[in-house]
């Protein structure tokens, strides 16, 4: 089945009138026609994008169409807002695309969903999204390289996810779920939460986790992933980046000695976690695995 999303999600997509909105819309309808139930746009509701409603509200979309999952395209000084709408109308997950979002702005949008009790989960900001393969995408991952498999993949960054994913679809590797927890510094799920769900999911069988450098939430997993029972290969990016620079990323940066690929890669050994140098790698731990 895979994790948080599945075939009996139903999107509403926030800021589905605007170019980025209304393009992934339609590809994630592409991927499964029943996922995208509706849009929001304040001023818009009425109109339609290619045959999805549009309404004004989150609420509206939830009462009329069923929908239990938010995709927000929204402006980022607009998107804490619309995480918070979201949940307060019944949604359950929020993805959160937009990156530049106010410090702040995130704190408190993540403060007002935990506030909504455990169901509500934010995945993001600033993230690719999530897709289970052969079910849903929500998100702006390109459903073409995915293939439904046992391996689930996580990772902080986007592109590094779509390398590692499509050779593992060609050495006839599938995905169960691949998830983009989003490069900011501050996220509403983590490696770790994604770890448990994993070990929960009777579809995964390994996973791949692709970190990079800044922050300790490797080293965090790591700590986890010495209690689980699944296999996990790991990978950690940005090895050469000088202390100090911002590297893509907003969290992608290194402090003093906190954050450093030396470190990460060390937690991970001592967890008995395998780390692999390259993505090539990757899948060749994998396939040994499985």
């Amino acid at each position: 089945m895979g994790i948080f999303v599945d075939k009996r999600t139903r999107i509403v997509v926030q800021g589905i009138t605007g170019r980025e909105g209304r393009f992934h819309a339609l590809r994630m309808r592409d991927y499964n026609p029943d996922t995208v139930v509706a849009g929001v746009t304040p001023g818009r509701g009425g109109q339609d994008v290619e045959g999805i409603p549009v309404f004004d509200t989150v609420a509206e979309a939830v009462e009329q169409r069923g929908a239990n999952t938010s995709c927000i395209f929204v402006p980022s000084r607009a998107a804490g807002d619309a995480v918070v709408e979201s949940f307060a109308s019944g949604i359950e997950l929020a993805v959160c695309i937009t990156e530049g979002i106010p410090t702040l702005d995130v704190i408190d949008m993540l403060d007002r969903a935990k506030n909504e009790g455990s169901r509500c989960r934010v995945i993001g900001p600033n993230c690719p999204g999530i897709i289970t393969c052969g079910e849903a995408s929500c998100g702006i991952m390109p459903g073409q390289i995915f293939q439904p498999g046992p391996v689930g993949v996580i990772s902080r960054s986007g592109t590094l996810t779509y390398e590692v994913v499509g050779l593992l679809s060609s050495r006839g590797i599938g995905q169960s779920t691949c998830i983009g927890i989003g490069g900011d510094p501050i996220i509403g799920t983590t490696f770790v939460d994604c770890l448990e769900a994993f070990e929960e999911d009777d579809a995964t069988s390994a996973v791949v986790l692709i970190g990079e450098i800044g922050g300790r939430d490797e080293e965090e997993a790591a700590t986890f992933i010495r209690n689980m029972t699944k296999p996990v290969v790991a990978f950690v990016s940005g090895r050469t980046a000088p202390p100090g620079k911002r590297m893509g990323h907003a969290g992608a940066i290194v402090s003093g000695s906190m954050g450093t690929a030396e470190s990460k890669v060390k937690a991970f050994m001592e967890a008995g976690v395998p780390v692999a140098d390259t993505v090539n790698e990757v899948v060749d731990m994998i396939a040994g695995m499985l």
